[in-house]
């Protein structure tokens, strides 16, 4: 489903992992390599301008980071980021250039494009988020089924297994999420829509589109 695909919701040159992510169909397929991209692409960057500051984290030297917050490895803060008081890097993050990951925001196996905001209270796990997205305080990813089954992801008629057990939220580029909402195991949203705040979201959300209260969805005016 060419909707579902990378090329479709993702501008690649806005992170380092673009090479990679366009070897695969559908974005959630990089959640088992990101830790091996990072590990890979960390020891290729440029020691001009990175600092390695402990074992697997590197940090550009223009990034801003907070005394108190905390990155366990691999991870790497791309260029002119912002990570806030208290927030939690819990390992294999990819951030990109000109980001924020707010106060008290916790992050694990995730990539987050360029100029991405994760500004407030976020949790994100197990999810790609494509440039310009942007969390309001409170959303999170829910990342793992309470059944503990395999994530599906279903548009209409299409049914996806994919074989993964841990699987937050593939958001496309320019996607705004309300403030408290949930987007649920599986749930892709396509580029350029909005997500009503204190949307409980699963599935597929087309790009373009107006995710409203109730799960009804509509198409952006254009």
């Amino acid at each position: 489903m060419k909707s579902l695909e990378v090329k479709s919701n993702y501008s690649l040159e806005h992170t380092l992992a673009g090479d990679k992510l366009s070897t695969l169909t559908y974005p959630w397929e990089a959640l088992p390599h990101i830790k091996d991209w990072i590990l890979e692409i960390g020891k290729n960057l440029n020691k001009e301008e990175y600092n390695e500051v402990s074992e697997n984290v590197w940090i550009h030297k223009t990034a801003k980071v907070f005394e108190s917050a905390y990155i366990a490895g691999p991870a790497i803060i791309g260029p002119k980021t912002e990570v806030r008081q208290c927030a939690f890097i819990r390992g294999n993050a990819l951030v990109g250039a000109e980001c924020v990951i707010g106060n008290s925001t916790e992050l694990k196996n995730v990539i987050i494009f360029d100029n991405v905001q994760v500004p407030h209270y976020n949790y994100v796990g197990d999810s790609v988020l494509g440039y310009k997205s942007h969390m309001g305080a409170g959303s999170i990813t829910s990342n793992v089924k309470s059944d503990k089954t395999l994530v599906h992801v279903k548009s209409g008629e299409i049914d996806i297994d994919t074989g993964l057990k841990k699987f937050g939220a593939m958001l496309g580029d320019c996607v705004e999420v309300g403030c408290n909402s949930v987007l649920n195991p599986g749930t892709v949203i396509g580029s350029n829509s909005n997500i009503y705040p204190l949307s409980p979201v699963r599935g597929f959300v087309p790009a373009n589109s107006i995710y409203k209260t109730g799960g009804v969805i509509v198409p952006k005016a254009l």
